[in-house]
């Protein structure tokens, strides 16, 4: 990767794609041995409610045949505990289709999920039934642009290598159209980022859940924006690194702006949630009497398994800093987990 920003400075989002095309194409970043951890791998409590939520929403729209769908979905953990609760509801999808381009990572699917299809992109899906999507952690590693304030106007923040290290630098070419008007006039050195890859995935989904049917469930740490700040950050042995000392080695992400998701989406047809938080979505889903569940059926690890539910739940973990939103097709019930809903 040595070859980024070497003859002349790259956007933050081009650095971005670039060092986590290398990345992910080259490991499994899952797990204690890895990286990170999601919350699929932290318990199968996480997996089965999703798989709650998907099985209610589609018993509420009349049991119709789907496909389901996972944008990024890791080694398969989520997709197989949320597959194995909605049989329990008699829910089967008409196939499973993993949107994923890791040689790595789709061998971990396919160990888990062997009917599953893969493709590379959202385009790809098929259009003969209703979706039902789940995106978890996906839409934070997808490239963003950071803009900052200098003193007449807006810069696009690029990387450059200086002295042999790749760092952060202020561009030549104003850019205050990239700005959304509210944050226009914040003072000099605020950074302001957007996403237009991932508003574009966004939209497609939408377009095809206004036209086919069916539901998306996306969760992710994020904001309701428009916001601004820099949230690009880099994870390499659970720890955080600096986001330009190693590209390709470490994990990029930043925060997902859910407003700017939501926009695209209801603009694309479909029907957007309100945002909660991802503890008080697990709790309205059942997650504490799933818990009372497994740790009656095994005593000796029911200090391991509130743990397991505190990290997913609680304000100080998880519980506040992600967020839970949804999008359905429109005639598709209103799917439980939200504020205003009916559960």
């Amino acid at each position: 990767m040595s070859e980024i920003a070497a003859a002349r400075p790259a956007t933050i989002a081009d650095y971005m794609a670039a060092a986590n095309s290398h990345y992910y194409a080259t490991r499994d970043p899952l797990g204690a041995a890895g990286d990170f951890t999601t919350a699929p791998e932290i318990s199968q409590m996480f997996g089965e409610m999703v798989g709650v939520w998907i099985a209610d929403l589609w018993q509420r729209a009349g049991n119709p045949a789907f496909r389901y769908v996972e944008l990024g979905p890791g080694r398969g953990t989520l997709a197989a505990d949320a597959l194995r609760t909605i049989a329990r509801f008699g829910c089967a999808p008409a196939g499973i289709h993993l949107v994923e381009t890791s040689p790595t990572l789709r061998a971990a699917q396919r160990a888990r999920l062997p009917a599953a299809e893969h493709h590379d992109e959202v385009d790809a899906l098929p259009d003969d039934a209703p979706l039902l999507i789940v995106a978890n952690e996906f839409f934070d590693a997808l490239p963003i642009h950071q803009y900052v304030r200098v003193a007449d106007g807006w810069r696009e923040r690029m990387v450059e290598r200086r002295d042999g290290v790749l760092a952060p630098a202020v561009g030549e070419i104003p850019a205050d159209d990239a700005i959304p008007a509210s944050l226009q006039s914040q003072p000099e050195g605020t950074i302001v980022e957007t996403t237009p890859v991932s508003a574009a995935i966004m939209q497609r989904c939408a377009f095809r859940l206004a036209r086919q049917g069916g539901a998306m469930l996306v969760i992710d740490y994020g904001y309701a924006g428009p916001a601004a700040g820099d949230t690009l950050q880099a994870v390499k042995a659970h720890r955080f690194v600096d986001p330009f000392a190693e590209p390709g080695e470490v994990d990029l992400t930043a925060h997902v702006d859910f407003t700017a998701l939501a926009e695209v989406a209801n603009g694309a047809g479909g029907s957007v949630s309100a945002l909660a938080t991802q503890g008080a979505w697990l709790r309205r889903l059942g997650i504490d009497a799933r818990l009372q569940s497994l740790a009656a059926a095994a005593p000796n690890r029911a200090e391991e398994l509130k743990s397991q539910r505190d990290r997913l739940v609680e304000p100080r973990a998880m519980g506040d800093l992600f967020k839970v939103m949804a999008c359905t097709a429109p005639g598709w019930p209103t799917p439980t987990g939200f504020k205003g809903d009916a559960a």
